[in-house]
């Protein structure tokens, strides 16, 4: 099996269309759906279903693109490793971060670690909203992530790394007073106008659980991804929203808007490293996960970060 077959499927998965995979690949498309056909004769599978808004995966196709993700990672891992021999940790280490929990607040604090300590080691970091990131570590496009959840999750295994209260972010105006160390009951927020993430995200999958076990139809008037626009949203006044600290303390206003705890009940969820069941970690993702550890328990033992404590070992077995 030619790696380079599995590579260019790998392509035109990834941009959704066989002609603009071609061109991207400097290959003569009619070249490339010769190497598609031969893929799906050797497999026996129809991997590809065509239509005029370019290519999707068969189940068969998915199965072949996790497997073709891996091997070409640990082929680009290997000419890296032996290259490199001895010397200095090299390589690219792929690292994503949930935008709405407190492993983004580690970024700076990462880079600035592995340009001390890794100088070898390109970081890429990525922060979306698009990307689920357990299925991109699960098929080697990421490393590592840092997400809300504990698992389980089929073909990632997650490390546990702290546990986190959610904050309310409120205009000053708002009327919940300006003693912020008193918290707030989520039975007073039931006509408060909320402006929260979308329903796939964690934060917010974690805030609906609260309010249905108080039997409150939550008061949602938008949602919203981009964080500047959550912040100015707030300050003016168009609505409250639910946070970790670390997000939260990125977002308030001075002047304009307060940070307050929220009681009956906490709203908490876990926070994990997400790294891959069955592909093999390099030398240097070794090393970068071991910085990013570290980093997560300064955070929680620091005891700067309101609401943060260490968290629940797995479960045994």
């Amino acid at each position: 099996m030619d790696i380079r077959r599995l590579q260019a499927f790998v392509k035109i998965i990834d941009v959704g269309s066989i002609s603009r995979a071609a061109d991207i690949l400097n290959i003569a498309q009619p070249a490339l759906s010769q190497q598609l056909a031969s893929l799906e004769t050797a497999f026996k599978q129809k991997l590809l279903i065509r239509s005029k808004m370019g290519v999707t995966p068969t189940a068969a196709g998915l199965e072949l693109y996790r497997h073709a993700q891996t091997m070409s990672k640990q082929l680009d891992r290997a000419m890296e490793e032996v290259s490199n021999g001895t010397g200095p940790l090299v390589g690219k280490v792929s690292v994503g971060l949930s935008p709405y929990c407190s492993g983004s607040s580690l970024a700076l604090g990462l880079l600035q670690e592995v340009r001390q300590k890794l100088p070898n080691i390109t970081l890429h970091l990525s922060e979306s909203f698009d990307d689920i990131y357990s299925e991109m570590v699960m098929t080697g496009r990421l490393d590592m992530a840092i997400i809300h959840g504990a698992g389980p999750i089929k073909g990632v295994n997650f490390m546990p790394l702290m546990k986190e209260n959610f904050f309310l972010v409120a205009h000053a105006d708002f009327g919940f007073g300006a003693d912020t160390a008193t918290p707030v009951k989520l039975s007073d927020l039931a006509q408060t106008p909320l402006l929260v993430p979308p329903d796939y995200n964690f934060v917010r999958k974690r805030i609906n659980v609260a309010f249905a076990r108080k039997q409150i139809v939550p008061n949602i008037v938008a949602e919203v991804e981009a964080l500047l626009t959550l912040r100015d949203a707030v300050a003016a006044g168009l609505g409250c929203t639910i946070l970790p600290w670390a997000v939260a303390s990125k977002i308030v206003v001075p002047g304009q808007s307060l940070i307050y705890p929220l009681s009956s009940p906490t709203i908490q969820e876990n926070v994990s490293l997400c790294i891959p069941e069955s592909i093999p970690e390099t030398e240097a993702g070794v090393a970068v996960r071991e910085l990013l550890v570290l980093l997560a328990q300064h955070m929680v033992t620091s005891q700067n970060w309101p609401g943060t404590q260490m968290a629940d070992p797995p479960p045994a077995g």
